[in-house]
């Protein structure tokens, strides 16, 4: 198909001619439609980024590499080897992340989907930003700060449309959304119905051993 990735885009843009808010909140919008459709039928595709993502020159969003994607039937063992792209993965599926989890770390699952979808979105919004910096491995001091708001680094960004950027890349799993559902409805409804703003986590929530440092 013609066009190209939106990591392509991400890297190769023109100085001084960022995606628009709208074209990134149209791209999110459908890659939302299709991880619906995906996680109905069980699927989990593990490794949503911008390289993944292709908007051909038709509008059309595609979604690519379902190489470890998961379909419900494999061994748990399977399930427990670690895939994508660090990133752009749900902090909980680290081990030692969540201290009355799964010391092994949390399997993957549609939330963790959503989550890679988050931070897409935020990257779309600031020209390539992470809400969390690069993370590697084990890395899970990148966690235990708040995101900055999109609109921070891109002032075209609305209120409304910062408050669902921030939701989806939340730390705290029971803060995001559950479903691609409700996700693609808080951006087909914008702001007419805007989310409510999140406060921050206290630090002591945020770093246990803080107050030891």
């Amino acid at each position: 198909h013609a066009g190209r990735t939106l990591g392509d885009w991400l890297r190769h843009r023109a100085p001084g001619q960022p995606l628009s808010v709208a074209q990134a909140v149209g791209a999110v919008t459908q890659a939302a439609q299709l991880l619906g459709w995906l996680h109905r039928q069980g699927v989990v595709h593990r490794d949503i980024k911008p390289d993944n993502l292709h908007l051909g020159d038709d509008g059309v969003l595609r979604v690519l590499d379902l190489g470890v994607a998961l379909s419900g039937r494999e061994p748990e063992a399977t399930r427990r080897l670690h895939a994508g792209t660090p990133s752009y993965m749900n902090p909980e599926q680290w081990p030692g992340y969540e201290k009355n989890g799964d010391p092994a770390g949390q399997l993957p699952d549609a939330g963790s989907d959503l989550f890679a979808l988050g931070v897409t979105l935020y990257q779309l919004l600031c020209h390539g930003r992470l809400p969390y910096g690069e993370v590697v491995q084990y890395q899970l001091g990148r966690y235990h700060r708040d995101p900055v708001p999109p609109s921070r680094h891109n002032p075209g960004v609305p209120i409304w449309l910062d408050q669902i950027a921030l939701k989806a890349v939340a730390r705290n799993r029971a803060q995001r959304f559950e479903t691609a559902e409700e996700l693609l409805l808080a951006l087909e409804r914008g702001a007419s119905r805007p989310l409510s703003a999140t406060g921050p986590q206290p630090l002591m929530q945020r770093d246990a051993t803080a107050l030891w440092k």
